[in-house]
């Protein structure tokens, strides 16, 4: 650590959650993305509305507004937000899908976490969902992969 840095969250009694509560009120702002791998194949049956489990982005949209709704729940230092806008898009390529999620929050801290949440999730679901077809005939999934999950964006507005 250089020179002015220290553990917020690490205490000589553990960690804790930081106190927030003396910072102002602030809308805020922050978009994440990444990317699932798939068959060429498995991204035309999601076009086409040929996944047997259903409509497979409006699936994944519903989990990762999930997702960001109860990020505070799963990651434990994160937390409650006032959530005041969710947007998640898809971007189908040959090979993979592009996830993109942005969140808009009314409070003291910023909400990248959720926003990173709600794409991992996102993502996840998409996996679950086309599993089946994904398969090898070992039962593996060697052309599927998820990456580069990332902020593009933190802001405040």
């Amino acid at each position: 650590m250089s020179s002015g840095e220290e553990f917020t969250h690490l205490t000589e009694d553990g960690v804790h959650m930081v106190e927030v509560g003396k910072k102002p009120e602030q809308t805020r702002k922050a978009v994440a993305s990444g990317n699932i791998f798939l068959k060429e194949s498995t991204i035309s049956k999601i076009e086409n509305s040929e996944i047997k489990k259903g409509n497979v982005l409006t699936t994944a949209q519903i989990a990762g507004i999930q997702a960001v709704k109860n990020t505070s729940q799963i990651i434990p230092l994160c937390h409650p937000l006032h959530i005041t806008g969710i947007e998640i898009e898809f971007e189908t390529n040959k090979d993979y899908i592009n996830c993109i999620v942005s969140v808009n929050s009314k409070g003291q801290t910023g909400v990248e976490m959720e926003a990173i949440t709600g794409c991992s999730v996102a993502l996840l679901t998409i996996w679950d969902m086309v599993k089946a077809v994904e398969k090898d005939e070992n039962g593996q999934y060697p052309d599927t992969n998820i990456s580069n999950i990332e902020v593009l964006k933190k802001e405040k507005i």
